[in-house]
């Protein structure tokens, strides 16, 4: 699976032996659980016409209504991210190279969501992987909005980072958040249980064990996606104080 990124995200956490703060984010944590917007996941491929642009409006509609509704409820600032689409990737974007092997990332300086319609991750799909994918990158937009991101920044500066641990944890908050819309709209999607397992499977299949160390084995990745998922809550999306093996 192509991997998918949150440009320049910087993310640590206190070294072993240091007294335990707040997790980042704790607001987010602390908000309760998401009551989903009514969502429609259209097709991406209607009589054989790619509609991956309106695929993604539709759900991305989903997205920020129900999370904008949720910070409402929480009394957390909201706003929405912007949305970029591209045919093909692009020389630069969000001021930036385009990230090698990505699939679909989110430009944190920019707050912009950054979606190629075409490629491996959503061209003539017909499972749930590029709901998941948009709910991730959307997981890092949270972040940026609820102080995850400015929150280890700082902590990276005063040097005490701990490296690609620490990009896993964010990553993998990101993969949790998405686990928590997908639960929460899974109501309105006409999906079986065979598309959810498919969706695990791809999860799986998206992990570190191919020499990367940047999203979270396979297992850990499923893991975490599932406990939002269950919960239906971030309360259950607290990655900086799980243990080590939980984050590999």
């Amino acid at each position: 699976m192509i991997a998918c990124l949150a440009v320049l995200p910087v993310a640590v956490v206190p070294p072993a032996g240091a007294a335990q703060a707040a997790p980042p984010g704790s607001a987010l944590l602390r908000s309760g659980r998401l009551v989903a917007a009514p969502c429609q996941e259209p097709p991406i491929v209607d009589r054989g016409i790619p509609r991956t642009r309106e695929y993604l409006k539709a759900v991305l509609g989903c997205l920020d209504r129900s999370w904008s509704a949720h910070f409402a409820r929480a009394g957390l600032r909201f706003r929405k991210p912007v949305v970029r689409f591209y045919e093909e990737p692009a020389r630069r974007v969000c001021g930036l190279r385009w990230p090698p092997n990505a699939a679909a990332f989110y430009c944190t300086e920019r707050a912009t969501l950054v979606f190629p319609l075409d490629g491996a991750w959503i061209e003539g799909r017909t499972d749930l992987y590029p709901l998941k994918v948009a709910a991730h990158e959307y997981g890092h937009h949270l972040q940026s909005l609820t102080g995850v991101r400015a929150a280890y920044e700082a902590l990276a500066r005063s040097g005490r980072a701990r490296g690609a641990e620490l990009g896993r944890r964010y990553e993998l908050q990101a993969d949790c958040l998405s686990g928590v819309f997908l639960g929460g709209v899974r109501r309105f999607l006409p999906r079986t249980g065979q598309d959810w397992e498919a969706l695990r499977d791809a999860l799986r299949g998206s992990g570190d064990e191919g020499g990367r160390h940047t999203h979270g084995i396979g297992a850990n990745r499923v893991r975490w996606f599932e406990r939002g998922h269950d919960a239906v809550s971030p309360a259950a999306c607290d990655t900086w104080t799980a243990a080590p093996s939980r984050v590999s």
